[in-house]
């Protein structure tokens, strides 16, 4: 998966997620942002739907100690898998490349509503400058 400024297929949401589209499928994942402070993962839970899920739902929980990070889904669609190393021992590949791969879920996108609300690379490194 090509992440990184090169990468035209690569949008954010306001919430430090990301998404990858890579044709009829993309990748989603966890800023490394929205991971500050975070240690070491303790556990992952990854929320499964049987149909679309709406743009804002829960995926996944990443807990650290008493510290919870919910995973949103960047745009409606149907997820069709989730990242298998983070099922493993290797979950904390999430903290070292939580970018590239340490994506979270593998998802077919409603092509109507694929990128609304989303941001380019370049809006969302100027949001997070306004948070420094």
């Amino acid at each position: 998966m090509e992440t990184g400024p090169a990468n035209k297929n690569l949008f954010y949401t306001n919430d430090h997620e990301w998404i990858d589209f890579q044709g009829s499928v993309a990748y989603v994942g966890i800023c490394f942002f929205k991971l500050t402070g975070i240690k070491d993962i303790h556990r992952i839970i990854f929320t499964e739907y049987p149909d679309l899920v709406d743009q804002g739902e829960a995926i996944a929980s990443i807990q650290y100690d008493d510290y919870r990070i919910l995973v949103h889904m960047p745009v409606v669609g149907k997820i069709i898998g989730f990242n298998d190393l983070l099922l493993t021992d290797d979950k904390n590949i999430l903290l070292l490349q939580p970018e590239n791969n340490g994506w979270i879920a593998l998802i077919v996108p409603d092509q109507q509503k694929e990128k609304t609300g989303l941001l380019s690379p370049e809006d969302y490194r100027l949001s997070l400058e306004k948070l420094k």
